[in-house]
């Protein structure tokens, strides 16, 4: 019996110690040979398409050495996030770089293949003779931050530290495999009542949602507190939605469609905004606009605005803030050029917080939501590993709500529920609420 189908039939921990670990393993990955295949012209510019199901590969890639902090997990399914989308596209730069740099004091990263993938559940087959609170067997998540444990800012916030790095992003051996490289400080067990495709779609953006709105560093949402969510039925954005309503705010919906609109309300969003009635948001004649829908429907002008799609809507968040409010920003989609009227800025007293990632702790506490079923996984489509590509595309394409999943050694869906209980009292009808 292979270590992997052990895995898949539940062997207990004996046995999985007791296999031998592959020499290589099926991954998907862009290749080095391929950079600059889709040329020079950032995508969507002219019509240019970069079409990424022809970037990514799955195929066998050989298996690495442990580092004495790592574990190898034997992984049952994965996510796409829209840093594989950057990945695929070798935009804006090409991630080899950052495997070129880690390659100079750790060899193992810097390879002619990379292989993606930043979210996985999975169980823990092998350990590094340093891991101390983990054992083989184990049923985990991953969170996505790669750090230095032997920095001291690491031990105030790990998102300051020099040599934080996105796990299969800015590393090789990410998620989206049969096998995958991770740090022990990485690990989280998994919620027990979500099947395994459910519980890897979580940790990357559930996190960051999570530091943007509740964390300490972040925007310190309130209760009462209007709060403009942007994508609001996108990976990021139904995050955001959910953790605002816990928290006892006010979430206002940003979508372009009313089938997203229809997705929000049953989240129980109340307050939508459909940004197709607005044709462009790249003047203060439409900002107006905009900030006037969304007075008319909540009477006020949002103490928060939770930003990640960048140079498209950056000009708008900063203008429809409160005297006073925050505009909270984690990412770029739409272009990392950001163009703002300042004075709306300065003389308003607003400010405007970048946040990226989250810490150890707060991926623990966003996992313990998800754990106790206070938040629920936002699932729309699984693919298999061997269609990664077409996962990433349908992001990268705009076409999903909320996450897109990949099964990696699990055979089927719907595997890996321990607990039904649980499961019974938070409602399919929750959990599920993203699969249509």
């Amino acid at each position: 019996m292979t270590l992997a189908q052990a895995v898949v039939d539940g062997a207990d921990p004996e046995e999985l110690a007791r296999l031998e670990v592959p020499s290589t393993f099926k991954a998907a990955h862009t290749r080095k040979d391929e950079v600059g295949m889709f040329g020079r012209v950032p995508h969507g510019v002219d019509g240019v398409d970069k079409d990424i199901t022809k970037s990514i590969h799955v195929d066998e890639v050989p298996m690495p050495e442990l580092a004495p902090d790592e574990v190898l997990i034997a992984v049952m399914a994965s996510a796409i996030n829209f840093n594989t989308v950057w990945t695929a596209m070798f935009e804006p730069i090409p991630t080899f770089a950052f495997l070129e740099r880690f390659g100079r004091t750790d060899p193992r990263h810097d390879q002619d293949f990379h292989v993606l993938g930043s979210d996985a559940s999975g169980v823990i087959v092998r350990m590094g003779e340093a891991v101390r609170h983990w054992k083989i067997g184990d049923r985990v998540v991953t969170s996505p931050a790669y750090v230095d444990e032997q920095d001291p800012i690491t031990h105030s916030d790990s998102m300051l530290g020099e040599d934080l790095r996105a796990w299969g992003f800015e590393t090789n051996y990410g998620g989206l495999a049969e096998f995958a490289v991770v740090k022990a400080t990485q690990l989280l067990p998994k919620p027990r009542h979500l099947s395994w495709e459910e519980a890897a779609c979580n940790m990357l953006c559930a996190s960051t949602a999570y530091r943007m709105l509740v964390g300490e560093r972040g925007s310190r949402m309130k209760q009462g507190d209007v709060v403009l969510i942007w994508g609001a039925t996108g990976g990021l954005g139904a995050y955001g939605v959910q953790l605002v309503r816990n928290g006892g705010g006010i979430p206002v919906g940003v979508v372009s469609s009313p089938q997203k609109a229809d997705l929000l309300r049953r989240m129980g969003c109340d307050h939508i905004v459909d940004r197709s009635q607005f044709d462009h948001l790249d003047d203060e004649k439409s900002w107006r606009k905009f900030g006037a829908e969304i007075r008319r429907q909540v009477g006020e002008d949002p103490h928060i605005v939770f930003e990640h799609t960048g140079k498209d809507t950056f000009g708008a968040s900063v203008y429809v803030a409160r005297r006073g409010g925050s505009v909270v920003t984690c990412g770029s989609s739409s272009g990392y050029a950001h163009a703002y009227d300042n004075r709306h800025l300065w003389m308003k007293l607003k400010s405007i917080i970048g946040s990226h990632g989250a810490n150890y702790q707060e991926c623990h506490e966003v996992n313990r939501l998800l754990s106790l079923g206070m938040l629920q996984p936002t699932l729309s489509t699984v693919y298999p590993l061997e269609r990664t590509g077409d996962a990433a595309r349908a992001v990268q394409c705009n076409e999903h709500v909320g996450k897109v999943g990949v099964l990696g050694l699990a055979p089927a869906e719907d595997l890996g529920i321990e607990d039904h209980a649980l499961r019974e009292r938070v409602g399919e009808d929750r959990i599920r609420m993203f699969r249509g």
